[in-house]
């Protein structure tokens, strides 16, 4: 039981879109800008950097409070892994905002946070020296969050985490990279927009 409160607790946290709720207070739906999605690279380009960094700040606390629920409240590896990854799923098709979100990154990373400070880290090193050295948010987060899962697993086989956070950082690594095709498709296409870049009004379908 504990399981599957984990579960429906994470996905309730990650079904919250803060990315949304910020753009309505500016008048605009991010998801009509951009990439249209909530995270935090679409609200940049979109609105700005302080509700970018809002954005990010109450995306990562989601994830963060997804995996603590499992691990603390329910004292339960199962419940933290399995509401760290239901947290992500949240995120990128939310409950409350018609199954429309973002690509899970930031919520990942606060799940990792949550489960060792250490994959943390070495994520947001990898992140930064490749955000530094290419610009492009698409690719650190594709080898960002493969590198923390990586980081992650290493760490529970060897013991100082708990095996069950193994099947956390694969599924979560494979939600991120999946939602991240049409990026890898652009990069290898050299048409993917940078940091700061491609903020303008999606197209809409025609009816």
């Amino acid at each position: 039981m504990s399981v599957i409160a984990g579960a429906l607790v994470g996905y309730l946290l990650g079904s919250v879109s803060p990315g949304l709720l910020i753009g309505r207070l500016y008048g605009v739906d991010v998801r009509d800008y951009g990439s249209g999605k909530t995270g935090f690279t679409n609200t940049l380009r979109a609105i700005g950097v302080l509700p970018a960094a809002i954005v990010i700040s109450a995306d990562i606390a989601k994830g963060s409070a997804a995996v603590l629920v499992g691990s603390q409240l329910f004292d339960e590896p199962w419940a933290a892994a399995v509401g760290g990854v239901a947290a992500v799923a949240g995120h990128n098709w939310p409950l409350f905002a018609g199954f429309r979100g973002g690509r899970g990154v930031a919520t990942a990373f606060g799940a990792f946070l949550a489960m060792d400070p250490v994959v943390a880290l070495v994520l947001l090193l990898g992140a930064g020296l490749i955000l530094a050295a290419t610009r492009y948010m698409s690719l650190v987060s594709i080898v960002g969050v493969f590198l923390g899962a990586v980081v992650l697993v290493i760490r529970a086989v060897t013991g100082a985490l708990p095996v069950e956070y193994i099947a956390f950082g694969v599924a979560v690594a494979l939600l991120v990279e999946v939602s991240h095709i049409e990026n890898l498709r652009r990069l290898l296409a050299g048409t993917e927009p940078k940091l700061g870049q491609g903020g303008t009004v999606r197209e809409q379908p025609e009816t």
